[in-house]
């Protein structure tokens, strides 16, 4: 095949180039500097100039680069940063539409990033947003040591972290009564009769989930009741494993009659192990989620939006107040009973 045969190669995508000032300004016929008093909001401008500037403006679709001119003269974004875990997870996006609530009354926004619940994620994401000089850091932490954020913070940062404490450094939280929100769940399986019950989580280097466990154990202390190893199940990180670990308990010689799941992943996990079961199987979850009254399934509820905007109200506070005390909120729980809690049988 000859140059002539071969097919037309396609062409490169011509980018047009976002205006500038400078563009604004030779449309409007005034200076650079007369551009950027009317885009910043300035008042030192004649009404029939500001019109022409304005006009010209949106005539080449011109965008002000806030983040840009904030930093040209030292100041901050008018971001505030939200730093999660897994993107996936509905909790963390009903969190999220807290923060974003109470940020939209400053005229603040919310960027977000994720870890993945994966350690080396964190202090690239944090970095990342602080980069931006951020007005402020929301945080969900996973690493073992946050004390790379001192520096930030004693230069005024505020840092809040989320549903659990930062290791190995200071900062405002907004956390749940895990420990007690727990016991209510399992005391209401035990005054229901339940004899056997079981425990299935996630790693307890996470503080929620030791915390969770403690008030499981903290129940069946006080009922006499043994915590029995063999009901014990924290390697169920995602639905997958908690499924596999419900089916292990389910397969135990003398089985648990009752499982209680320290999160929405592990509850939804389970559920499919004790849907499956051929006896009924009490299940009872920390966090509720969107199917679980379809699924008849009880669980430890909450406020997830109320956690954000208390977060987002900690860092606003500190931005007014910068030396006051640490703060920490630890928001109530209440429990969603579905369905019949005695024992089968």
């Amino acid at each position: 095949m000859t140059s002539m045969d071969s097919p037309p190669q396609p062409s490169a995508v011509d980018v047009v180039a976002r205006p500038t000032l400078d563009d604004v300004a030779r449309l409007a016929e005034v200076s650079r500097k007369t551009v950027s008093r009317v885009m910043s909001g300035g008042q030192n401008v004649a009404p029939d100039t500001r019109d022409r500037v304005l006009r010209a403006a949106r005539a080449l679709r011109f965008r002000p680069n806030a983040v840009a001119r904030d930093l040209r003269t030292g100041g901050t974004s008018r971001t505030v940063a939200f730093v999660i875990g897994d993107l996936t997870n509905p909790f963390y996006a009903s969190v999220a539409s807290g923060v974003e609530r109470a940020l939209a009354r400053q005229d603040l926004t919310m960027l977000l990033a994720a870890t993945e619940d994966l350690v080396e994620r964190e202090s690239q994401a944090v970095t990342a947003m602080l980069e931006r000089r951020v007005r402020a850091l929301l945080l969900v932490p996973i690493a073992d040591d946050h004390s790379y954020l001192d520096g930030e913070r004693e230069l005024g940062t505020p840092i809040v972290a989320v549903d659990r404490p930062l290791s190995h450094a200071v900062s405002d939280l907004v956390t749940l009564d895990n420990r007690g929100g727990a016991a209510q769940a399992v005391r209401a399986l035990v005054d229901a009769g339940h004899r056997r019950v079981a425990f299935v989580g996630s790693s307890s280097r996470l503080r929620p989930h030791a915390e969770r466990r403690s008030g499981y154990e903290d129940v069946l202390r006080a009922a006499g009741l043994p915590t029995d190893p063999e009901l014990i199940r924290q390697d169920a990180a995602d639905v997958e494993g908690a499924e596999a670990a419900t089916r292990q308990l389910l397969a135990l010689p003398d089985p648990p009659t009752a499982v209680f799941t320290a999160n929405n992943r592990a509850t939804a996990g389970a559920a499919r192990a004790v849907r499956a079961h051929p006896s009924r199987v009490v299940l009872f979850g920390f966090d509720d989620f969107e199917l679980a009254e379809a699924m008849d399934v009880s669980v430890v509820a909450y406020d997830p939006a109320r956690m954000g905007e208390a977060a987002a109200e900690l860092a606003l506070e500190r931005l007014g107040r910068p030396s006051r005390t640490t703060e920490q909120i630890t928001l109530a729980t209440h429990l969603r009973t579905r369905g019949d809690l005695t024992p089968a049988g």
